[in-house]
């Protein structure tokens, strides 16, 4: 792990690494030792880069538990009908609205009460016993505001003759920038002593140094040249956005009363979901939040904080290659051979996932794919890469896929050679009913969760399901399969349904909803474990029975050769998706 940088760790961080250290660690709490990793996926900046993993209820923690079949425990009850095992869960449970369960001891409880609640009590019992403490860490970092250059908004400040600093009244804002032929700051010159740095409005002398009436009678005054960061437009833009042609007031405090404010679940209001990459959101959030209390302290705002909820995409890497100097040289201009050896000019180049930017020359331009693949296929690709707060590297060979899904959709429900509609108006079998519905409830979760990737895969499915089954698509699957593309690739989506016969956008068409009836599997799988490690999976009725499921279990010849011949103390059952089988 420390041979790594936190970049290459975060890189790789889908297939989750570690290695058991051999010692164990004693919760506090419940007394049970907890064994202890080292782990790629930690870092150092999260924290003190040691962490108690929750693997039910962390993303990343539970991939490392599947990964290294370590135990599971629920201890966040979860509200979107999964259950309470963890064992028969595809991903990690997380929530702070959730309640608390499977968390009583001698002399303490958390069960029922929500995440945030539980963690303030927890810290309370800790203390109470001088096991530990509560403590607020800060990440701080100073704000430089000012800028030396034309982009940016400008200071509405001026400067006398004796350079003290006036802010210009009411009456003459806004401060708009002048119209300037250079916008390139000027730098020292190394050929003249005497030359000073100069931004692109410093040049500017009519507006720079102009004759001002401030209350005291006309003077000259000079302007500030520096502008402001990017940052302070776009740290208030969403209240903006509330009441956008307002001439008076900021917003009008019943619209942000309305969108914004304290409710039920909110008590602090704010925008529902906040995402940003981390790099964006230690920035971008940081400031808005400060932009937001000093509005709120001063009564121009209801809502204390400006977001409520934060989600922390991950970063879509490329590869880096270098020369002989260490020197970034044009990606696309690189060349491989004999079997993953680079060459740029001749020379052989390494290569490393980094970030995609201009200076390290690898940058992909997404006019490019828009242009060869279409804007739909670009943002289908960007979603179905991995998770979204996981780091994945960009490889513009596998766009494709993405392009032959579109193409399939289009051809289940348009004649290529003709551009006709080509469903049928006649009811789907069992089959498809089951296959389409089973889509829609997934997609819907998936949506909910911001697992789109997962979402797309679902899509894929059903579409691939109709492309199989030959002939023409029935127009209640087809017009169900656009809605649930729609969020993904809205484009292709409006022209699909504007062909299917709606005349009104697709956009305002309500989102399917599944039929119960056909979201139960046939068969479900059925986990098989021994001291709680997979050994088997099976594929049963979801009717089955505690016994039969059991009996079934036991003459898997996966469990037997597990077992070798040796006693069972007690099978434990929950049918029908899983069995744990405690050797004597």
């Amino acid at each position: 792990a420390a041979s790594k940088s936190d970049v290459e760790r975060q890189a790789e961080a889908k297939d989750k690494t570690g290695v058991f250290t051999g010692v164990h660690a004693t919760n506090p709490v419940s007394g049970k030792q907890v064994p202890v990793f080292i782990a790629d996926y930690v870092l150092m900046g999260y924290g003190t880069g040691a962490i108690m993993a929750v693997p039910a209820h962390d993303t990343r923690d539970f991939a490392f538990a599947r990964a290294f079949e370590l135990p599971m425990r629920c201890v966040v009850e979860p509200t979107d009908g999964r259950g309470t095992d963890p064992a028969t869960w595809d991903d990690a449970f997380a929530s702070y609205d959730a309640k608390i369960v499977n968390s009583s001891g001698s002399d303490i409880s958390l069960d029922g009460l929500g995440v945030t609640a539980a963690k303030a009590k927890i810290t309370e019992w800790l203390a109470a016993r001088g096991i530990g403490e509560g403590t607020v860490n800060y990440r701080l970092r100073d704000w430089l505001f000012s800028r030396q250059r034309y982009w940016g908004e400008p200071f509405p400040i001026v400067y006398d003759e004796a350079g003290v600093a006036h802010a210009l009244p009411e009456s003459m804002l806004p401060l708009e920038l002048p119209e300037v032929e250079d916008y390139s700051p000027r730098t020292f010159d190394a050929d003249d002593a005497d030359t000073q740095p100069e931004t692109p409005l410093s040049r500017n002398e009519d507006w720079v140094n102009v004759t001002l009436d401030l209350g005291d009678g006309p003077k000259r005054y000079r302007r500030e040249t520096n502008t402001m960061p990017n940052w302070a437009g776009s740290c208030w833009y969403e209240l903006r956005y509330l009441d956008p042609t307002n001439a008076d007031k900021l917003v009008d405090p019943d619209v942000e009363q309305y969108w914004m404010g304290p409710r039920e679940g909110q008590p602090h209001g704010g925008v529902d979901l906040y995402v940003g990459g981390a790099e964006h959101a230690v920035l971008h959030l940081l400031y808005a939040r400060f932009w937001s209390k000093v509005l709120y302290d001063l009564g121009h705002v209801s809502s204390a904080e400006p977001f409520h909820k934060l989600y922390n995409q991950g970063m879509i890497q490329a590869y880096v290659y270098r020369d002989s100097r260490g020197i970034a040289v044009p990606a696309a201009e690189v060349e491989e051979h004999d079997g993953g050896v680079f060459y740029y000019e001749g020379g052989k180049v390494s290569r490393l996932l980094g970030k995609m930017g201009k200076s390290l020359k690898n940058a992909v331009t997404p006019d490019e794919i828009c242009a060869e693949y279409g804007a739909d296929t670009l943002r289908l690709y960007e979603m179905a890469m991995g998770p979204l707060d996981v780091s994945r590297p960009w490889d513009t060979r596998a766009v494709v896929g993405q392009y032959r899904l579109l193409q399939r959709l289009w051809r289940n429900v348009v004649d290529e050679a003709t551009g006709e509609v080509t469903v049928v108006d006649t009811e789907p079998d069992d089959a498809t009913l089951r296959a389409l519905h089973k889509a829609i409830d997934g997609v819907a979760q998936d949506m909910a969760n911001l697992r789109f990737n997962t979402a797309i895969a679902k899509v894929t499915e059903l579409n691939n399901h109709l492309t199989k089954a030959g002939g023409p698509v029935s127009r209640t699957v087809a017009e169900q399969l656009v809605l649930l593309i729609a969020p993904l690739a809205p484009h292709i989506a409006e022209e699909l349904w504007r062909r299917l016969g709606h005349t009104g956008s697709v956009v305002h068409a309500d989102f399917p909803v599944a039929d119960p009836a056909y979201v139960v599997d046939e068969t479900v799988t059925c986990v098989v474990q021994i001291k709680g490690k997979v050994k088997a999976r099976l594929e049963v009725a979801p009717s089955i029975s505690d016994a039969d499921l059991e009996a079934a279990a036991l003459a898997e010849p996966a469990v037997v050769a597990a077992l070798n011949g040796a006693g069972i103390r007690k099978v434990i059952v929950r049918a029908p998706k899983l069995v744990n089988i405690v050797p004597a």
